[in-house]
């Protein structure tokens, strides 16, 4: 069938018939008219302002205004693949305790990851708590070893 300006029509549930408040106690919307008893909201000229919460106190009220820190945040350790050509000979280990003593991260209290930045040319037993999926494929393609550190909070909910 053919689109034409006599067979126009909206989508099926698309429209409805416009609610008639306020006609009679038949209508279901009679007296009040839907409004209930009493209450600023019943009255005629209500509006309410933008971000009013019926008196309590709003939400861009309660928030802090200069800077807010997240105490949920996750802290990485973020080391390069670079920084660990240059510090490793092949066929070391390198743990988050190595890379400690060397100097490279500082406490390793937090959980590291390995960026893919720059190259690596030398096999090495990496194990970190995350990799980037770039830093993994270099370090397999050098023929190294990422291993991926479990979480030891996740361990001890077992």
């Amino acid at each position: 069938m053919a689109l034409s300006l006599n067979n126009l029509h909206p989508a099926p549930g698309s429209t409805h018939k416009k609610k008639r408040i306020g006609r009679g106690p038949g209508s279901g919307t009679g007296k009040t008219a839907g409004k209930g008893h009493k209450g600023q909201k019943s009255r005629s000229g209500y509006s309410s302002k933008r971000g009013f919460e019926g008196g309590q106190m709003p939400l861009q009220r309660r928030l802090p205004k200069r800077g807010f820190t997240n105490i949920f945040k996750k802290e990485w350790l973020e080391i390069s693949l670079a920084k660990i050509e240059e510090s490793f000979n092949a066929g070391d280990t390198v743990t988050p305790e190595i890379l400690h003593e060397r100097g490279l991260i500082k406490k390793a209290k937090h959980d590291l990851v390995i960026l893919g930045t720059g190259d690596i040319s030398k096999s090495l037993s990496i194990s970190a708590h995350r990799f980037t999926k770039t830093a993994k494929d270099k370090i397999e393609k050098a023929g190294g070893s990422a291993t991926v550190i479990e979480k030891a909070k996740a361990a001890e909910a077992e």
